[in-house]
Formats: structure tokens, C-alpha cells, sequence
């Protein structure tokens, strides 16, 4: 063989198991993002939460009813990881979750993650802060007015309140 082809060899082999690490995830891995996924028009998150939420679970089925493709990680240090994740601390949801390259934190209604994914602001994520009772994953249909905000390089703002 000559040297451009070991080098494709090597680069492709490098290059799958990048792709495979990325795509498998793990509770110690980063966040990393289902780009790929995401941007050929699949609907596909990964949410890290404590074992024991059932609200966590509730809001993933949500998700799965609104058509996306969820991947569930266990990890009771959620919590560290949204602060390391750019969450800030009064911020915190009851999970993290990341899609498209965005850091989602707590029960953010799927038409809010939509417009997020869809006009692709400058921000690092949004949150929507604690459990609220009316939000999906606590209440069967969302009910009343939910504020989510924004976060990123240029600080807190509200994103969304409907």
C-alpha cells in the first residue's frame, strides 16, 4: 500500500469511531450534539436525569407523543453537569437535555425546543426553571403561562412566555 492510502485508511477509521462515540453517549461522556440527526429533519434528544424522577420520564414520553426520538441517560449529578453545561445555577431544571447543538433545561414544552431548533439563536440553551405544576411532565396538558429563558455569552433573558 502506499502512504495515501494508509493515511485514508487511518483517517477513516478515526473518523468511524469518532461518529460511534459520538453517537452512543454515556452519563460521563459531554454533552455532545445529535446535529447530524437533528439537521436531516429528525426530532432526536438526549435528556440526563436522576434515576428516580418520574416527571423525567413522563416529559420523555411527552417528547416521544410530539415525534421525537429520545434517548434517556441516567445520572444523579445531572445537576453538575447543567452548571458545566452553561445552565446557570438559578436556572436548573429537573433534567438536561441537549439537541441540535442546544442545552434544554427542564420541562420546556416541545413548540418551544421546535422555534429554538428552528431559528437557531446565538444562545447556548434555554431553561425553564424548577418543576412547575402546569408544565408537560407534571401536568397531563400544559395549562396557564410558562416562562422559559435564555442563556449564553451574552447572559439571561426570557425567550419565551406563553
Amino acid at each position: 500500500m502506499n502512504k495515501k492510502t494508509i493515511a485514508a485508511a487511518f483517517v477513516a477509521v478515526v473518523a468511524a469511531a469518532g461518529i460511534a462515540y459520538w453517537s452512543l453517549g454515556s452519563a460521563n461522556a459531554p454533552l455532545r450534539g445529535s446535529s447530524v440527526a437533528a439537521a436531516s429533519g429528525n426530532k432526536v434528544i438526549t435528556i440526563w436525569r436522576d434515576p428516580g424522577c418520574g416527571c423525567c420520564d413522563a416529559y420523555a414520553d411527552y417528547l416521544e407523543g410530539n415525534g421525537y426520538v429520545v434517548t434517556r441517560v441516567d445520572d444523579p449529578n445531572f445537576d453538575k453537569r447543567s452548571i458545566e453545561a452553561g445552565v446557570p445555577q438559578q436556572g436548573i431544571g429537573c433534567h438536561l437535555a441537549e439537541i441540535d447543538g442546544y442545552v434544554v433545561s427542564g420541562l420546556v414544552p416541545a413548540e418551544i425546543i421546535e422555534r429554538l431548533v428552528s431559528e437557531r439563536p446565538d444562545i447556548t440553551g434555554i431553561t425553564l426553571p424548577g418543576m412547575p405544576a402546569n408544565a408537560p411532565g407534571m401536568a397531563p396538558t400544559k395549562t396557564g403561562t410558562l416562562k422559559t429563558y435564555a442563556f449564553g455569552k451574552d447572559g439571561v433573558t426570557v425567550y419565551s412566555e406563553e
